[in-house]
């Protein structure tokens, strides 16, 4: 059985290995090489991971104990935005589930755990940006995410918490 739960300090330096599988590469499409997550427009999703109070990360972890998926949220100014940016009060998600893991489930429950977390901080919604081609964005959309704004290749989605 897998579980969720926030994520211990120890295990922050996973959300690089997690930030990189986020990343969406069209069916025959060439992976992203590793550096891209050292670029400022992908690394500020997760440098100086605790600075802000709305810093939050959650992971997904197996039965053997293993960390399998991440999902992490936080919040942006409007002119550092992130690509899923609604407002300077609404954190932007991001998640991955490593490869064997995916539709088991695990999406839906990290994104339950956040969720829950943010709600109880008094956060009133979050924010995310999926490419149109991602499959996850159907688990979004099910979840209660909506289509705020189209971008490009990407849509930007916001689920209302209360």
């Amino acid at each position: 059985m897998n579980t969720t739960r926030k994520i211990a300090s120890k295990e922050i330096p996973f959300l690089q290995e997690m930030l990189y599988e986020s990343l969406f590469v069209p069916e025959g499409g060439e992976p992203f090489d590793k550096s891209i997550i050292e670029q400022p427009q992908i690394a500020r999703y997760i440098q100086n991971w605790g600075s802000s109070p709305n810093d939050i990360a959650c992971v997904a972890v197996s039965s053997e104990d293993k960390l399998i998926g991440a999902i992490w949220g936080r919040t942006f100014a409007k002119e550092a935005s992130g690509y899923g940016f609604v407002d300077e009060q609404t954190p932007e998600i991001g998640m991955a589930v490593k490869v064997g893991y995916r539709n088991q489930g695990i999406g839906t429950q990290l994104i339950s755990e956040i969720s829950q977390v943010y709600q109880n901080m008094g956060i009133q919604a979050l924010s995310l940006s999926v490419h149109k081609q991602n499959k996850a964005k159907y688990l979004y959309e099910i979840l209660g995410f909506e289509t705020v704004r189209e971008s490009g290749d990407a849509l930007v989605m916001k689920k209302d918490l209360f």
